[in-house]
Parts: C-alpha cells; structure tokens; sequence
C-alpha cells in the first residue's frame, strides 16, 4: 500500500509515498535529522529575535518614558481634584480659597517631584509685585517648569496665578478638574484684564506652542510679531515680568528639525510628534525685573522691549548653545552661582 515502507529487492528498507519517489531509512533518517536541527536553531534564533526586539523596544520608548510620567502626574492630579470635590461635596467655584487645602496638596506632591528630579530652585520672587503683574516666560519643549513654578509659588506665598494655555490643553479629556483648580484660561483680552484688575498675577508665553517645537539649545525666542500681551499689559497698567528656566531645553527636546514636524504644526495646529528626553538637569527659574507701566510706550514698542529683557535674561543665566553634561553636572556637582 502506497505510503508504507517495503522490503525492497536488495533488502534494505524503503519509505515512499504515493507521490514520492522510495527513500530508504538512511536516507528518511538525514531527513529528519536535518529537520530537527532546523527547528531547533530556528527556535533558538527566535528567541534571540524576541530578546533584541525587546531591548531595542525600551531603548526606543526610553526616552519617552519621563514625559509619560509627567502626563501621568497630572492626570493623577487632576484625578485628586475631582475625588475630593466628590467626596467632600465642593459646590464652590474653583477660585474660592475652599479649595487651597487642596491646590496645597498637589502644590506639595509636585514640588517634591520638582526637588527629587531637578533640583529645582525658583530665584526672584521679590521682583513680582504684591498686586497684579503679566509674568512673560520662555516656553520649553514641556512646560514642566512653568507647573513647577506654579505649585512652589503657591506653596511660598499661597498666590495662584492665572496661566493662559493654548486651546488644545482645553480639548484633552479629563483634565477640567485640575485647569480649573489652577486658573489655567484661553486667554482673550477681555478674560485676561478682568483677572488683572481683580490684582492677580497672569502668566503666558507669547511664543507658545510653536516655540515649545521650534525653539532649540540656542534658546531663540520664536513671537513673531505678537504684541497682544502688551496691549493688555497697557490696557491694564501692569507692569511685565519676564521668566525663563535654565537648562529646561536640556531637560526636553521636540522633534522640532523635522520637517514633518513643521508641516503636521501648520496643518494641525497640535503638537502630533511627541517630546522626548526628561534628563535629571538641574532647573533654576529666574524672575527678573519687572519692566514698569509706561503711559506713553506703545504696544509694538513695549513688545519689542520685553523680548530684549527676557533674552538678556537667558543670555545672563544660560550656557549658550545649552549642553545637556553641563547641566547634569549643575545638577549634582555645583552650587548655585552667585547673580
């Protein structure tokens, strides 16, 4: 019967099939042989596979893993703020001072993070005025340095200060809850004077979004032509306080050379490509001195003199080009410079 071995005519066993030609044992057992060694290197090499394909999955996802953790800590703030409201059954809005026990909190948890991690250090803070001010600041490839200037401002002085956010912060769900708890607002002019004149402080960078992914180690200020801020900032007779963080772009970088990038930023007007890095640099928030209301200064020219101020504190403050060794050696060898 066809697929059976046989006896063949010289005696040695035969096996064949029906469409085979006959083999013999010796030859059936090279066969088989052959393919057991196969199996066996081919499992052997696909374990290897698994094992770099592995490794090289977390050195690609390595440097993405601080700013995961940074989003992390904020949904889980934002998370706090809504349990409590729940639990503790707040109907006051969120500017009330029932909620500073909270805002304290996370003020806390993130300032412990913000010390743990960067070392951070906030310098300046007898330049900003008792009554309302338009605090101006560089805007990083992640604005984790402006959060950290927040929680410690209000842990020092129990001062909140109104943050204009670009709109797309206001799409992504489930973060009400902490924008709200700390005045984060889109910013028109009228919202931004009505919280000057009630004395508060109001934070914003005018190169925003497009400066977070375009600006790089040189630290160039990307505005454009924007003289909005000053508008307010007269409109109001405010004075305008300029901020930067050192080393914040060492701390983060965007993808900001790629081409891509730029196309995605002008279709989209979002962020699309992630930031990456989140490298223990050390962080030093510098406030400089406030540049006074002027009545008769316009906004083009109270603009113009405002990006000066802001670039000569960074020239002042920071290695130019920035260079990430230096800043981990700020981080945990040196001690603050004297200004």
């Amino acid at each position: 019967m066809a697929g059976f071995g046989r006896k063949g005519d010289d005696g040695i066993n035969e096996c064949q099939t029906a469409d085979q030609a006959p083999m013999t044992s010796s030859t059936y057992f090279v066969s088989q042989l052959e393919e057991w060694i196969f199996l066996k290197y081919l499992e052997k090499y696909f374990l290897y596979v698994i094992i770099y394909s592995t490794m090289l999955l977390v050195v690609i996802l390595t440097p993405f893993i601080i700013p995961l953790c940074i989003l992390f800590f904020v949904y889980l703030s934002s998370f706090f703020c809504l349990i409590y409201q729940r639990t503790h059954r707040l109907q006051e809005d969120y500017s009330s001072n029932r909620w500073d026990s909270v805002r304290l909190t996370v003020a806390n948890k993130w300032d412990q993070f913000a010390r743990f991690w960067n070392g951070y250090e906030l310098h300046g803070t007898e330049n900003l005025p008792d009554g309302p001010g338009l605090i101006i600041y560089y805007h990083g490839s992640i604005p984790v340095d402006y959060l950290y200037f927040l929680y410690r401002l209000f842990i020092l002085k129990r001062r909140l200060c109104y943050s204009v956010a670009d709109e797309f912060v206001f799409k992504l769900p489930g973060l009400k809850p902490l924008i709200d708890l700390m005045g984060f607002m889109r910013g028109t002019k009228e919202e931004c004077l009505n919280v000057l004149k009630n004395g508060h402080l109001v934070g914003l960078s005018p190169g925003g979004v497009r400066e977070a992914l375009f600006s790089d180690q040189s630290y160039k200020l990307l505005w454009c032509k924007r003289k909005g801020f000053a508008e307010v900032a007269i409109d109001a007779k405010v004075p305008i306080i300029p901020m930067y963080t050192q080393n914040v772009r060492e701390g983060f970088r965007t993808f900001g050379s790629i081409t891509l990038t730029r196309w995605l930023y002008e279709h989209v007007k979002i962020p699309v490509l992630p930031p990456y890095g989140g490298l223990p640099v050390k962080f030093r928030t510098y406030i400089g001195e406030p540049i006074r209301y002027d009545p008769n200064i316009t906004a083009v020219e109270l603009a113009k003199k405002t990006k000066a101020a802001l670039q000569s504190l960074i020239q002042k403050h920071q290695q130019i080009p920035g260079n990430i060794c230096s800043a981990l050696k700020e981080r945990f060898h040196e001690e603050k410079k004297k200004d």
